[in-house]
Parts: C-alpha cells; sequence; structure tokens
C-alpha cells in the first residue's frame, strides 16, 4: 500500500517541533542577559542586555552547547537570522521623527558626517592599512559609526558575513564602548575646568550621542554629564540609529555594484538587494511618530523587541567558537582603536566645525 503524501500542515508542524530546542534556549539566555542588565551595578556602567546576551551565548557555546548543536542548531539559527529581522524592525519604535528636531539640522549634519567619515575610514584602514577582509572591516565600521551591535548585527545579513567576523566586530564595539562611558565624563570635566574648547552641556551632549557606539553606553556616559546632557544625548544617538536604514540601503546597493560575477545576498551578480527589514524599521519609526500608539503599547513591544534582539544576539554567541576569534588577532582591535580615536578627535571637531556654520 502506497504511503499517503505528507500534508503542507504535517510539514509545519515538523518545521516548528525542529525550532523549539534552539528558540527555547536562546529564549532562556536572553531572560537571563535581560534580567542581569536590571541589575544596579550593570546598569549603572551602562552594559546591555544585548551585551549580556552575546557574552553568556558565548559561554554556553564554548562549553555545554556542542552536544545539543546538531538538536538545537535550527531554532538558533532562527533566531539569530529570522527573530533579528524581526527586532530591527519593531527597534524603529524606540524613536520618532521629531526627534530630528530636537536636535536640529546642525545634529542630523554632525550625525551623517560621523557616521560617513567613520565607516569610510574603517573600509580604508582595515583593508589598506590592517589586512582586513572587506567584510569584517566593515562590521566594526557600521558598529563604530552607527549603534553598535544592533547596527553590526543588522549589516551581517547584507554582508552574509561569518560568525565570527560579527562576533570579532561585536567585541570591539563591547571594548571601546565601555571606555567612552569612562572617558567622555572625564573629557566634559576637563572642558569645564581649562575652558578647552567652547561647549555647552546640551552641545557635549550632542558630541556623546553623535560618537560612542551603543544607546546603552550613550545614557551612561550623558548622565554622568548632567542629566539635561544625557538626554540631549540620547536624542542625538536615536537620530543616528534612524540613519540605519538608509545605510543598509546604500550598502547594499555597493556591494551589489562591486561584486561583479559574485552573488550579492543571495541574488544575481549586479541586483540591488533591498534589506525589507530596514524599511520596516523606517515604517514603525513613522507610525510611532504619529502618536497612534497607546504609551502602554509602545512600552510592550519595546520589551518583547529587547527580548527578541536578545535572543539573536545569545543565536551569535551560541555559534562562535573562541578559537575563530584567535584566528582573527590585534588587527580588528587596532582598526577599531583607530576608529575609536578618530571618533573622540574627530568626532569632537566635526561637532565643533557644524556648530560653529549652522549654529
Amino acid at each position: 500500500m502506497q504511503a499517503a503524501p505528507t500534508l503542507p500542515s504535517d510539514i509545519s508542524e515538523n518545521v516548528f517541533q525542529k525550532l523549539v530546542p534552539g528558540v527555547l534556549l536562546t529564549g532562556a539566555v536572553a531572560g537571563l542577559s535581560i534580567w542581569l542588565a536590571q541589575l544596579g551595578w550593570l546598569q549603572s556602567r551602562g552594559i546591555s542586555a544585548l551585551t549580556l546576551a552575546i557574552v553568556l551565548g558565548m559561554l554556553a557555546g564554548n562549553t555545554f552547547y556542542a552536544p545539543m548543536a546538531q538538536t538545537a542548531a535550527p531554532g538558533v539559527q532562527f533566531s539569530k537570522a529570522r527573530l533579528l529581522r524581526l527586532g530591527i524592525v519593531l527597534y524603529g519604535l524606540r524613536l520618532t521623527f521629531q526627534d530630528i528636531g530636537n536636535v536640529g539640522w546642525s545634529g542630523v549634519a554632525i550625525d551623517a558626517l560621523v557616521l560617513c567619515s567613520t565607516f569610510g575610514l574603517a573600509c580604508f584602514m582595515g583593508t589598506r592599512v590592517f589586512g582586513l577582509d572587506r567584510d569584517t572591516a566593515m562590521l566594526i565600521g557600521a558598529g563604530s559609526s552607527i549603534c553598535g551591535a544592533a547596527a553590526v548585527m543588522a549589516a551581517e545579513p547584507v554582508l552574509r558575513a561569518r560568525a565570527e567576523q560579527v562576533m570579532v566586530a561585536v567585541a570591539t564595539v563591547v571594548v571601546f564602548g565601555t571606555l567612552a562611558m569612562f572617558l567622555y565624563p572625564v573629557l566634559w570635566r576637563l572642558i569645564l575646568q581649562h575652558q578647552l574648547v567652547p561647549m555647552s552641556e546640551q552641545a557635549f551632549g550632542i558630541f556623546t550621542g553623535s560618537t560612542i557606539h551603543e544607546v546603552a553606553q550613550v545614557v551612561a556616559a550623558g548622565r554622568a554629564v548632567s542629566e539635561h546632557a544625557g538626554d540631549t544625548a540620547v536624542i542625538a544617538k536615536m537620530v543616528r540609529v534612524m540613519m540605519l536604514a538608509p545605510f543598509l540601503l546604500l550598502l547594499s546597493a555597493w556591494i551589489a555594484r562591486h561584486r561583479g560575477a559574485e552573488r550579492a545576498s543571495g541574488a544575481r551578480a549586479g541586483r540591488v538587494v533591498i534589506p525589507w527589514f530596514a524599511l520596516g524599521f523606517v515604517a514603525v519609526a513613522g507610525l510611532n511618530s504619529l502618536a497612534l500608539l497607546p504609551t502602554a503599547v509602545v512600552h510592550a513591544v519595546t520589551d518583547i523587541d529587547t527580548a527578541l534582539l536578545a535572543m539573536a544576539m545569545a543565536g551569535l554567541g551560541l555559534t562562535t567558537h573562541v578559537s575563530a576569534i584567535r584566528k582573527a588577532g590585534v588587527r580588528p582591535l587596532a582598526l577599531a582603536a583607530v576608529l575609536f580615536a578618530w571618533l573622540v578627535g574627530g568626532g569632537l571637531l566635526i561637532n565643533l566645525g557644524v556648530t560653529a556654520l549652522l549654529g
């Protein structure tokens, strides 16, 4: 007797069962990370749930994960890819188009110049001076120039980068973003004491938001100066985050143009692959700008978004091996150090110059 054909519902149920172990594992790591991030000591140092999720995921991935890797792999990959895209879309609820008005066109110009100059420097120095592959240089540049780990993860599907490349880039964000949290308040005190440059608290807040890597790190550094500087820093940072979508579109177009006969993000050579999740990010930010959603709903969805992004980070950590990072050597850190120096020094010059021109 011939076996009955498999029904679509059976296929869906089988796929769902394959995803469950890995999704539960990344969910557990994400839940622990979110809980730890609420502890006072970690919170005061700007260590976010996303950073913790990567670290914990990596610890698990290099210890007890190996025996369960075959069973959990589909769910971990699902978290790392699909949940990441959904998380980037919902990230748009963290900002509004009105944020642009709060920092003025000078703030927008500063963010744009910092982003373009830092990413361009990363591509040039990374490949020409430090001999890194293009994808690693671009990932480090994206993390330094836009919004840290979230930008690295958002660029990963466009570049089709490997897990170890992504992890190395995220590690540079953690190292130098953490350093910035302690350096910027000291820099502000030096500016006040010695009148090094003419900057108000608001101007220093824009400088902070336009040059520090992660949102959580911006909050910590800005609030260490003053509440007003902290609020301005967050707004400047969120405007910079909003530039993620056009950045991804331009990056996709550049890759499609320069890969020649190679495939770009799964499409035919020369064809621009639109990262639809980036457009979704802008659409959600636009919806949030209309203030149609109740505040409670926005907060609830933002919490869900944090969980989704933490699960994606956990998936990345679980699939990253220490040996791969060791193989990368000190060159990625050297590139990130150069970019950090540019963000502090060059970023300060950009802030002062644009402010002098536009007010």
